[in-house]
């Protein structure tokens, strides 16, 4: 694929609903409290953090994912392609990847049930923005 078919658009709104589900998956609407007790975190240790460099790099981050998955399933892909390879990709390539390091690192089962969840809807939200975008 040549960079001049890329959709820039699709990939920027793409990473945008990817940072966003992320703000509502580890909010205190829904994991939020999971999380941070899996992690070990305080609500301290959450105001010590640099938001621009957390939050900055976080949304580049889904940039870059979302550019990577672009070029990965190609131009004028239909949406239940897009769909179901970023389900595939989430689900086989990047929970496994996350698992295999939660087990060397003895990390809790709910965490990677959080983290891999994520990973699995994040993946196939890009799928399904890249899908649809004309």
């Amino acid at each position: 694929m040549h960079f001049s078919e890329l959709n820039f658009f699709a990939i920027f709104f793409a990473a945008l609903a990817s940072f966003l589900l992320g703000a509502v998956w580890y909010s205190p609407w829904l994991f939020k409290r999971i999380w941070m007790e899996s992690c070990g975190l305080t609500e301290l240790d959450l105001q010590s953090i640099n938001p621009v460099m957390v939050f900055g790099g976080s949304f580049v981050l889904c940039c870059l994912i979302a550019f990577s998955l672009s070029l990965f399933i190609g131009a004028n892909v239909n949406v239940g392609v897009a769909v179901g390879t970023g389900f595939i990709i989430g689900l086989c390539w990047v929970s496994c990847a996350l698992g295999i390091g939660y087990i060397f690192e003895q990390r809790p089962l709910k965490l990677f049930l959080v983290n891999a969840s994520y990973s699995i809807l994040q993946f196939s939200i890009i799928g399904l923005v890249l899908g649809l975008w004309p």
